[in-house]
């Protein structure tokens, strides 16, 4: 971070300035610590980071960008990849990916104490004799890209037609 800092002002004040500026704060780098910075050649961590990075983004990109790091990591497991689960969050974390989050279902019941529960009318008693006699009612929750759908079905109880 301060060699990158260096580089984007070493063309207006130069190397040096801005190493004496540093020196005095609580990040000081030496002139020969950036250059070195330079003329070294990448890690090996480096290196393995940028080539697990590709395999990431390509699981990512074949899963239609849904996978997160568990899957992803599962994923280079089966395709014969040693790595921790650990180094593919922060993969994905440094290279913005992300999987996708399941929305929580909607809260249907909200129960406040000074409100009455309905009676039970038929006493948990759930059999007909014939058609017609006892209907009940249902409603689900259908997630749309839209939102929230209610589907409410009343079913006869003897034949199960809706």
């Amino acid at each position: 971070m301060k060699v990158a800092y260096i580089d984007q002002y070493k063309e207006t004040f130069g190397v040096q300035p801005i190493c004496d500026v540093l020196a005095e704060t609580d990040a000081p780098i030496a002139p020969s610590t950036y250059y070195a910075a330079h003329s070294r050649s990448p890690s090996a961590r480096s290196l393995r980071d940028a080539e697990l990075t590709e395999e990431i983004r390509r699981i990512h990109a074949d899963n239609y960008r849904v996978y997160g790091a568990r899957k992803v990591h599962a994923a280079l497991v089966r395709e014969g990849h040693e790595v921790a689960r650990c180094t593919v969050e922060r993969l994905m974390r440094q290279a913005g990916l992300r999987g996708v989050i399941r929305a929580k279902s909607p809260r249907t019941t909200r129960p406040a104490p000074e409100t009455g529960r309905p009676a039970d009318l038929v006493e948990r008693q759930f059999t007909a004799t014939a058609p017609n006699q006892l209907w009940v009612a249902d409603i689900t929750y259908i997630r749309t890209f839209s939102g929230w759908v209610y589907a409410a079905f009343v079913i006869d109880v003897f034949s199960r037609m809706v």
